[in-house]
């Protein structure tokens, strides 16, 4: 594979070696990043999206009724529990709110709040400690909410989207339903 690789255009491109670049792009200039991206095992990952793509991506990622939140919502429903969603007088504005239990339930993206030790956390390889931050502080953000909520007398729940595949399904709800039924 030496010389050879599929670029994002869908074009292949002959190098007599990795690091030469001989074509030419955008206005005669050479540019390395397409190099970069076209042998990404040289040196590091790079991004296969153009920033304007990427920041369209980011864009879509909903923050409200996420299909983890409906599939707990749907449980929840089904066995005749009632609850408020996003409730901005709690702090954190939990996912969910049982009033008659007073429980609430936050349901946690694997990635976002860094769950450890689960496949779908991955620290991305492209600013690293940018990332890091952001997901250590909202780890944080989590841990001061559940602080105050519990202290002012809350149930506080946490479940992670990985707990809701389809092999964990039922052993999420039922340790669920235990855990609301027992206060």
């Amino acid at each position: 594979m030496k010389g050879v690789s599929r670029c994002n255009d869908e074009k292949i491109v002959n190098y007599p070696s990795p690091l030469q670049n001989p074509l030419p792009l955008k206005g005669g200039l050479y540019v390395m990043r397409h190099t970069l991206r076209c042998f990404s095992y040289l040196c590091f990952m790079a991004d296969v999206h153009e920033p304007e793509v990427r920041s369209y991506n980011m864009s879509r990622i909903k923050g409200k009724n996420t299909k983890p939140e409906l599939i707990v919502r749907k449980f929840l429903f089904s066995k005749g529990f009632r609850y408020r969603i996003n409730d901005k007088k709690l702090p954190g504005k939990p996912d969910i709110v049982l009033l008659k239990y007073k429980t609430v339930i936050f349901v946690h993206g694997c990635y976002w709040h860094g769950h450890e030790g689960c496949k779908y956390f991955v620290v991305p390889q492209t600013r690293t400690e940018w990332w890091l931050n952001k997901i250590n502080g909202n780890k944080e953000n989590d841990n001061k909410c559940k602080t105050v909520l519990e202290t002012a007398g809350w149930q506080v729940i946490s479940i992670f989207e990985c707990q809701l595949i389809k092999e964990k399904l039922t052993t999420t709800f039922q340790n669920l339903l235990s855990l609301l039924l027992s206060k």
